[in-house]
């Protein structure tokens, strides 16, 4: 939903044109549109890629995180040698299931050319792999990529070059909004926030419940939230806002992102004592019900 959202947003060709003197010509105004968005508003493909992106990237989640598949030697992060194991494996999944031949009309509307079906798993792979922001290697060849398409002192030679640009920043554009998207709720609504915020704390804790994570998330939860908001979300959100076509979207991102950080400072110890009691309690229930059953009275 949020990547269609953020797609939606991408700043349509009146306000393009708006901001400027009007082209005289049709081939003009596209060429306008299409350099100002990075191709993306131009390219179907592309805007499908994203949203199926989304869909899938974690399909057959484990519910742990890479370190722990790896740290566990699993049949998966033996398979993908220790790298974004999670997502090359909703990748796989989900494209093995697109080339089955229950998909074959789908495949032909929206790739109707092998060369387009290779771009397509191209993009697919690309922006599924964004959303690993634990892989080092990963996040130090976005942050080069970002510096070199974004800083005003590169400078490219050759015919080719501002193709290449273009491509590079729509490449960049579209890795932040996949990653936006998975982290979403931080840039919305407190309650919206609050609301999957729980669900990923439920699914860590139950993760240590089940042995297969060292820490209570409990323990950790609301310094860990406040650093994740500083050092990922509310960059994030100042990187959708510099790559200049969400419109008023990334303003409206950064302001919730910041805001929730606040917010959280407040209350957020408050907020991980309740979400730890609401699951102390469900924890009792079982216990409850089995003492109340008939011949288990005293």
């Amino acid at each position: 939903m949020s990547t269609a959202k953020l797609l939606s947003r991408i700043i349509k060709p009146e306000e393009v044109l708006a901001s400027g003197s009007m082209p005289k010509e049709q081939t003009e105004i596209g060429r306008v549109l299409h350099e100002h968005t990075f191709g993306i508003t131009s390219d179907p493909l592309t805007q499908f890629a994203c949203v199926f992106s989304a869909l899938v990237h974690d399909a057959d989640h484990p519910g742990v995180p890479n370190s722990c598949l790896v740290q566990e030697k699993t049949p998966l992060a033996v398979q993908y040698q220790d790298k974004s194991v999670a997502e090359q494996h909703s990748v796989d999944l989900a494209w093995n299931l697109l080339m089955t031949e229950s998909y074959k009309e789908l495949r032909q509307a929206i790739c109707p050319t092998s060369n387009e079906l290779k771009r397509l798993r191209q993009l697919v792979v690309n922006i599924v792999m964004a959303t690993d922001i634990m892989d080092r290697d990963l996040i130090k060849l976005r942050n080069c990529r970002w510096e070199k398409a974004f800083s005003e002192d590169t400078i490219e030679e050759g015919e080719n070059s501002n193709r290449d640009k273009i491509n590079r920043k729509a490449t960049i554009v579209l890795e932040h909004l996949i990653q936006a998207s998975d982290v979403a709720h931080t840039m919305q609504h407190w309650h919206i926030y609050q609301k999957w915020n729980e669900r990923l704390f439920r699914e860590m804790y139950a993760a240590y419940k089940a042995g297969r994570a060292e820490k209570n998330p409990a323990d950790f939860w609301y310094h860990g939230e406040l650093g994740f908001l500083d050092n990922y979300v509310i960059p994030l959100a100042k990187k959708l806002r510099n790559c200049g076509v969400f419109g008023v979207s990334s303003d409206e991102y950064l302001t919730y992102a910041i805001r929730n950080r606040e917010e959280f400072a407040l209350r957020g110890h408050e907020v991980v004592a309740s979400m730890l009691e609401k699951l102390r309690q469900e924890e009792l229930q079982p216990q409850r019900q089995k003492s109340s059953e008939p011949g288990n009275s005293h």
